[in-house]
């Protein structure tokens, strides 16, 4: 038969290694010497190896046995904690999961800035993200796979979802700088880029099947993804558009070329909270929508961004290094 410690006996075992004696650790657990002793001997009962060696000395010394099991220890109780802070957490009304739904567009620093301090805020509440494009944010909230959605405008919202608007992100028409489009030194029109390759995402959910967002080109390369779009476009295969905050190193270290093309619609492109009209957020949910909330209202339009490119751009040729 498998040894059983009892939990008891493991939190009397490092109780005793972290205070350094029996008598220490009567105190601490405000129990009698000989119980501290009597748990240590049926502990070693159980393991059937001793864990300190006592003879010849004053305090207490880890056996190898000893030293093995301590950090087995350390580990189930640290467990136990978790699971005691978990459970309070559920008690006093805090989610034990977040599932959040995010969208490619919006800026990866916003995403890790509110996830640290989500992390450090609620530490017993887990957070399981899926990362999509376009429709498919919705889809996973509505199914029940997602508590929020972190994404684009709705093209498509019924009854049972709402969506609150949260900040704003925009798209840039670029190019690789060796694509022909960024050899012209004049304004584009829509005439320059017809028989050009644009690279487009075509929505896996379905839900904008049949609507295109500025596609102007009439050769499209159709992609799943804005990650293998933005390797394309980079890779010299076509131009399109790209989220700002996920192309402003390679515009500010000449990898991408911003296109001057008036009929490509910019502008901001807003970015919502989506959730079940019938799941109201706990604490935790709230909390991370006001986080993201903040943050996104920061950023940088499309101006101030064109100002921020500028203003690096002048930086380096001064100094011959990268703003960063």
């Amino acid at each position: 038969m498998y040894p059983s410690p009892t939990l008891d006996q493991l939190q009397i075992f490092l109780t005793v290694v972290e205070t350094g004696s029996f008598s220490a650790a009567a105190r601490t657990l405000n129990r009698a010497q000989s119980v501290i002793s009597y748990a240590i001997a049926n502990l070693e009962a159980q393991v059937e190896m001793p864990l300190f060696e006592r003879a010849g000395a004053r305090q207490p010394k880890l056996t190898e046995a000893g030293t093995a099991l301590l950090e087995d220890a350390r580990r189930i109780l640290s467990g136990l904690d978790v699971m005691r802070a978990r459970i309070k957490s559920l008690k006093d009304g805090l989610e034990g999961e977040i599932a959040l739904a995010i969208s490619v567009f919006v800026p990866t620093d916003v995403l890790v800035g509110v996830l640290r301090d989500f992390r450090d805020q609620f530490p017993s509440v887990s957070v399981a993200l899926t990362v999509g494009e376009l429709g498919a944010i919705i889809d996973v909230v509505a199914s029940g796979k997602a508590s929020i959605g972190i994404g684009g405008a709705p093209t498509k919202l019924d009854d049972t979802l709402v969506a609150d608007r949260i900040g704003h992100s925009f798209m840039i028409p670029v190019v690789a700088p060796d694509h022909p489009l960024a050899r012209r030194d004049k304004p584009l029109s829509i005439t320059d880029v017809r028989d050009e390759i644009q690279i487009v995402v075509t929505d896996i959910s379905g839900l904008t099947k049949g609507r295109d967002f500025n596609v102007l080109s009439y050769r499209t390369w159709r992609v799943s993804d804005v990650t293998t779009k933005y390797h394309l476009i980079r890779g010299g295969l076509g131009w399109g558009g790209l989220p700002a905050s996920l192309i402003w190193d390679d515009l500010r270290q000449g990898h991408l070329v911003q296109l001057d093309l008036e009929a490509y619609a910019q502008g901001e492109y807003p970015i919502y909270v989506i959730r079940k009209l019938a799941n109201s957020p706990g604490p935790a949910t709230r909390w991370m929508i006001e986080a993201f909330r903040s943050r996104l209202s920061n950023c940088p339009d499309e101006t101030d961004f064109n100002t921020m490119l500028a203003t690096a751009g002048r930086s380096e040729q001064v100094t011959g290094e990268p703003v960063k």
